[in-house]
């Protein structure tokens, strides 16, 4: 037999390595380690499980993953993770997912297709511990690799071989039984050998996420606002905001309503697209009851809603006005269930955008702290600054009761009565050294000037 390498710590037959793990006592398992193979170890790994697996080894279907657990310098177990099972009925119904959903949203879901414990000694509880170290890292991992995590894992279990007790004791749950059918190159076929199917979510609302109308999906870029919290056709929703917007369209000819194609790009945004190409794919991926309830046009034979496409998107949003969408979009996310206790005010100088005459476009904008949501903005005029846009910035927004925090150029006497007397909002200014009466004035206070505010 081909000598092959355990990790760098060996060089030895797989003979060679059971024989040495008999004579070794049974040890700690504190020091286990599971982590993914490195390159050179692809080819040990896959020897290992042909050889050692009841069912061998050619490949892993899908994206997939192999890892090596490690213990005291030595493999003790290997796993590999691949694609989801096509179609699972138990898993389908415990989701509650539609099938389009399912269709779309699969990748989310990895399937523990091998795990071997390799021969040699018996060490208590060391499947269960190599399953529970695995699931912890395997969505990063994935994230790392495929760019998305993972949100949910499964396996099927052999209820004839095993009693899937390792999985049990991990922490995985029983869904029920396969009907004894298999799947090869996209045909099924009856093999007569039920398995036990079992699920860990890995995210602790998995199930949420994936039957939700919207994946939110909280990683990477992360959204700012979860979708399926947002009113879009309501009496107040995103629909009828964008409806009081100027359409500069000729009615002659227009196949997507404004309001539509406006609300899909908005959600699009708020769900992390950056480009009008990634807000088209965004839109697509819509199923149809998305589409209805985004008021999409609806097929005259077909009776299917279509989505704009991106040349549509592109166009709506460089010819519409700006500022009639910013007011429009300000408000209405003023309105969102955001955790809206303090609002930030803060400029910005857009790099690569330039006025008439040349100059970078520079914006004042009003946050919300915790999400990051800009509920309004404003473009600081040419030959201004910040000061001056302070208050037209603030006069539409309802402030009363918040907290609104701004840098040293907005710490003036002017700015701090508009927010108690006209907003009914309080402030936090920074105060600097260009404010020296100011700043001595602060330095001097004694904490006894604070008293406990009463009830």
């Amino acid at each position: 037999m081909d000598k092959v390498i355990y990790n760098g710590f060996m060089d030895k037959t797989c003979s060679q390595y059971e024989q040495n793990a008999k004579l070794n006592p049974t040890p700690s398992l504190d020091s286990l380690v599971v982590r993914p193979i490195l390159p050179g170890e692809l080819a040990a790994w896959n020897q290992l499980m042909a050889t050692h697996h009841y069912l061998g080894f050619h490949n892993l279907p899908g994206n997939s993953l192999k890892y090596v657990a490690v213990l005291d310098g030595e493999w003790v177990a290997l796993l590999g993770w691949g694609s989801a099972a096509f179609k699972c009925k138990p898993r389908d119904r415990w989701i509650g997912w539609s099938p389009e959903q399912q269709f779309s949203r699969l990748k989310y879901v990895a399937n523990n297709v091998r795990f071997l414990i390799l021969p040699g000694r018996r060490i208590k509880n060391l499947a269960s511990k190599v399953l529970a170290l695995n699931v912890k890292r395997l969505s990063s991992d994935w994230q790392s690799v495929y760019g998305y995590p993972i949100l949910l894992a499964e396996t099927f279990v052999d209820q004839e071989r095993f009693a899937g007790t390792c999985y049990r004791a991990a922490g995985w749950r029983v869904l029920g039984q396969t009907r004894g059918y298999g799947r090869n190159a996209s045909r099924y076929y009856y093999h007569g050998a039920p398995k036990s199917i079992l699920v860990y979510p890995i995210h602790k609302k998995a199930t949420r996420i994936l039957s939700a109308p919207f994946l939110a999906i909280r990683e990477g870029d992360e959204p700012m606002l979860d979708l399926n919290d947002v009113d879009i056709g309501g009496e107040n929703g995103l629909l009828r905001a964008l409806e009081s917007i100027t359409d500069p369209r000729h009615l002659r000819g227009i196949r997507h309503s404004q309001a539509s194609i406006l609300a899909i790009a908005t959600c699009a945004c708020l769900a992390g697209m950056r480009s009008y190409a990634a807000i088209a794919q965004w839109a697509a991926s819509l199923p149809q009851d998305l589409r209805r309830r985004f008021h999409c046009r609806r097929h005259p034979d077909t009776g299917r809603y279509i989505a704009p496409s991106e040349p549509t998107i592109r166009r709506k949003l460089q010819g519409i006005d700006p500022d009639e969408v910013d007011r429009a979009l300000g408000q209405w996310l003023a309105e969102q269930p955001l955790s809206m206790q303090a609002v930030a005010v803060d400029g910005k100088t857009l790099k690569g955008a330039k006025d008439s005459g040349g100059k970078q476009v520079h914006l004042l904008a009003a946050l919300v702290h915790h999400e990051k949501v800009v509920i309004a903005q404003r473009q600081v005029a040419t030959k201004s600054n910040e000061i001056t846009a302070f208050k037209p910035l603030l006069e539409p927004l309802d402030l009363e009761g918040k907290i609104v925090t701004a840098d040293a150029m907005h710490t003036q006497v002017d700015h701090a009565r508009f927010l108690v007397e006209e907003k009914k909002a309080d402030y936090l200014f920074f105060v600097k050294e260009n404010q020296e009466t100011l700043l001595n004035d602060i330095k001097g206070l004694a904490e006894e000037d604070f008293p406990p505010q009463g009830k």
